[in-house]
């Protein structure tokens, strides 16, 4: 699964991967997308959690735009329905994935960073949608990722104006989840991580594929599916070891 655009390195049952596009600040290029598309189909085996991160100073700073205007109104439409497909499987493949983020976090970067479960930004960190300057629109998923965040209001006053948001910031809109010093993204990423892949699996399974779609029902059939999801992480030998290690005072050994 290595590639020109990323490099992974799996310790135990986290994967870091890095974007290594530098001369393009991780622009998103077709190559980087598949190299994506073809870690989260198929992860190495034992894989828990993931750590997205960038290199040279930046997070990924969107499409790039080289390859973007050669493509016709079709292909342009089946790009970004593969950006769709790609988004959907770091949001709902089932593995934990935490950003660390600093410099450009703009347009599909942001889209990217947004299909994520927990993001760190550092103090360079620059979030921003300025499509509308391109003369383009968003197609990686910001309509349905990032608005739920920032709500749709203020995104869209965030396009027309192209404005940019600091870590600080983005902590206070949703955005990111940590604002932390420079160059400490890394080591918090991988202190959640290492925490995240210690909860049972079939729990932190729940929370990626439940609690996300939960928001989209209505509050009967949100309550129900709930009622589904408690069930079956409550039945499962993972919960008995957790009741097992609350009640001996120690720390559960989970599969």
């Amino acid at each position: 699964m290595q590639s020109d655009t990323i490099n992974i390195e799996v310790t135990d049952s986290i994967a870091t991967i890095t974007m290594t596009r530098p001369g393009k600040r991780n622009a998103m290029c077709e190559e980087l997308l598949l190299a994506l598309d073809a870690f989260f189909s198929a992860p190495p085996e034992g894989v828990r959690v993931v750590i997205l991160t960038g290199t040279a100073g930046h997070f990924c700073s969107g499409l790039d735009l080289s390859e973007h205007v050669h493509r016709s109104a079709e292909e342009n439409l089946y790009h970004s329905r593969k950006w769709h497909a790609v988004m959907e499987k770091i949001q709902f493949g089932g593995l934990a994935v935490v950003s660390a983020m600093f410099g450009a976090v703009i347009g599909g970067g942001l889209e990217l960073a947004a299909s994520t479960h927990v993001r760190i930004a550092e103090p360079s960190t620059i979030f921003q949608l300025p499509e509308g300057r391109r003369g383009i629109f968003v197609g990686g998923g910001a309509t349905a990722r990032v608005s739920r965040l920032l709500g749709a209001d203020r995104m869209t006053e965030m396009m027309l104006t192209g404005r940019k948001y600091n870590a600080d910031e983005g902590l206070a809109l949703g955005l990111t989840h940590y604002s932390v010093g420079e160059g400490e993204a890394m080591a918090l990423a991988q202190q959640l991580a290492g925490k995240i892949a210690r909860n049972a699996p079939m729990s932190n399974y729940l929370m990626i594929q439940s609690i996300a779609r939960i928001s989209d029902m209505s509050q009967a059939d949100g309550l129900f599916t709930e009622s589904l999801a408690a069930a079956l992480s409550q039945t499962t030998p993972d919960a008995e070891e957790g009741l097992r290690a609350f009640l001996e005072k120690r720390a559960p050994k989970f599969r």
